[in-house]
């Protein structure tokens, strides 16, 4: 069990018929975060229940690290090429509390 950490999680609107691109597009753009020491892993999730909404869940070591790099070029970068498929979404950051990974 561990209590640090700092997840962030984007909810996107992607423009139906679009869906496919998206996601091949984000495989390509993931590269872009390979140099983030700070990142301890990425996921694409689509949701179960509406085609065009996806979630991108990153977690962090900490926020300090996590805010260095929300405000880089890298960022920016990473942005521009995920943006022309989202016609919408949110964002939230949330630190975490435990983590277990046993089945208790």
């Amino acid at each position: 069990m561990t209590t640090t950490g700092f997840r962030v999680m984007l909810t996107l609107n992607i423009h139906p018929g679009m869906e496919r691109e998206f996601e091949q597009a984000w495989l390509a753009a993931d590269g872009d975060l390979t140099g983030q020491r700070a990142n301890l892993g990425r996921w694409l999730l689509r949701s179960s229940t509406e085609d065009s909404v996806y979630f991108i869940i990153s977690d962090w070591t900490d926020e300090p690290s996590f805010r260095e790099f929300e405000n880089s070029e890298v960022h920016l970068t990473h942005r521009k090429k995920l943006h022309p498929y989202r016609s919408g979404g949110g964002f939230e950051t949330m630190r975490v509390v435990y983590h277990r990974t046993d089945a208790g």
